[in-house]
């Protein structure tokens, strides 16, 4: 049951989060909105913890993982999908970000030798077809020259979230709890886009508007702070390749807000897309039959 809470809330909140990440694009520099989204929800979780009296400070030997795992899921990860929605839409770097669940599996391959089993290929398989049936005519009907740089964004921010996930598994198997390397981690992360900031002499922009600010405070709260640490506890839990199974359903999330508010229509292709999205979440998550050991009484039986 903690297993399921984890993954529908996870789905919940970073399904709607692409939504607000496009609200967000305009007159402030991606650099200073990704840094106001991060800085603010570390200031949200130190306080939280300091208040709650569960703020420790990790040993130094743990600190250049924390740095790792804060440099590619509270840092480059974001620029790219925030420069990203400047060029495609938000549904479609939630479409290529689906793809987690195979950089992750790759990935635990080549660092922690993880076998690729073939339930993990299937699912991934069904998904990312449904995925195609989904979104595959607005991609082809809205593809402009500069689509390509979103996806290719797109691509290279879901790499550092998965190598992220790789980081968050070390340190969980170190003993860091998510909520620790997150506090610590959004906090390196807010530092180094601030870094950013003034080496490249971008302009702090004040939030323009009442939405710009909505959705900044959206992502901190909801979709930085609570969503990374229940995905987090997930993949610490779970493993990265199940855990990353979620980002397959974010576009589906993202559909079904889109036929409330924006007159997003259902075509026998996008049902049909939906099913098999939930096929692969069927087949990644179903439990499979116990192999009933053969008693010594019964082996006796089928010899004679």
């Amino acid at each position: 049951m903690t297993n399921f809470l984890l993954f529908s809330s996870t789905v919940l909140i970073w399904g709607t989060t692409w939504i607000a990440i496009a609200l967000q694009i305009g007159p402030v520099p991606v650099l200073v909105s990704v840094f106001y989204r991060f800085a603010t929800a570390a200031l949200i979780f130190l306080v939280v913890l300091i208040v709650m009296g569960r703020l420790k400070v990790p040993p130094l030997r743990q600190q250049p993982f924390i740095l790792a795992q804060a440099l590619c899921l509270f840092c480059c990860n974001f620029l790219c999908f925030y420069h990203a929605a400047s060029y495609v839409p938000s549904g479609l770097i939630s479409v290529v970000f689906s793809l987690a669940t195979i950089y992750n599996a790759v990935n635990a391959r080549i660092f922690f030798g993880d076998r690729i089993s073939p339930r993990t290929l299937l699912a991934a398989a069904l998904g990312a077809t449904g995925l195609v049936l989904l979104f595959g005519m607005d991609i082809l009907v809205s593809m402009n020259p500069d689509s390509w740089k979103g996806i290719g964004l797109s691509a290279l921010g879901t790499l550092f979230f998965s190598l992220g996930n790789m980081a968050s598994r070390r340190n969980s198997a170190d003993g860091v709890p998510p909520i620790t390397a997150n506090a610590w981690g959004m906090s390196y992360g807010a530092l180094t886009l601030f870094a950013l900031i003034l080496g490249t002499g971008t302009p702090i922009v004040a939030p323009p508007t009442a939405t710009y600010l909505a959705a900044m405070l959206y992502l901190a709260a909801i979709g930085s702070v609570v969503g990374f640490t229940t995905y987090l506890m997930m993949v610490s839990r779970m493993g990265s390749q199940k855990a990353a199974y979620a980002t397959v359903l974010f576009p589906v999330v993202a559909l079904t807000l889109s036929s409330l508010f924006e007159d997003y229509h259902w075509t026998p292709l996008g049902v049909l897309g939906l099913m098999l999205t939930l096929a692969g979440n069927a087949v990644m998550f179903a439990r499979l039959p116990m192999r009933r050991p053969v008693l010594a009484a019964e082996a006796v039986d089928l010899k004679g």
